[in-house]
């Protein structure tokens, strides 16, 4: 039997990027050099300490703009309509975007990144460090992009 969970989730932050409209966001961050910055609010101003060792951090935000979601999606790189989870379109069942960005440096509060990919003004979740010990695999296998990448 499944068993609903009621999540309740409070942003710890937003953030802003040069990117004011959905088609004039970048499809990845890896080949973007759009600078941002993610403000952090100040009640967890102390959760950042530290976080200058790392030359890149994972973000978790909200698609704030994307309105509803589709099962199956065609993504930017193909004409055929694929499972949502197997891409990584913003039409999710929960709005829950992930980025990888560098960290060029940080004012107290505000995180400098290149690498920007998201929509201004997006609730930021949290935020995690990239560690390629931790994050990196060996053996992968990409599914459909093998041959579009």
């Amino acid at each position: 039997m499944r068993d609903e969970v009621k999540l309740k989730l409070k942003p710890i932050g937003v953030i802003h990027s040069p990117y004011r409209k959905i088609e004039e966001t970048p499809i990845q961050g890896w080949k973007s050099k759009g600078r941002g910055e993610i403000e952090v609010f100040e009640e967890y101003v102390d959760g950042l300490k530290d976080i200058e060792g790392f030359s890149h951090i994972i973000i978790l935000y909200l698609f704030h703009k994307s309105k509803g979601f589709s099962l199956l999606v065609r993504p930017f790189l193909d004409e055929t309509k694929r499972g949502v989870f197997a891409t990584r379109s913003p039409r999710r069942p929960n709005l829950i975007g992930l980025s990888v960005v560098e960290l060029l440096g940080r004012e107290r509060n505000i995180l400098l990144v290149e690498g920007m990919d998201v929509l201004d003004g997006a609730p930021l979740l949290d935020i995690k460090p990239y560690v390629p010990a931790f994050d990196y695999r060996e053996r992968t296998k990409i599914g459909w992009l093998e041959d579009k990448i």
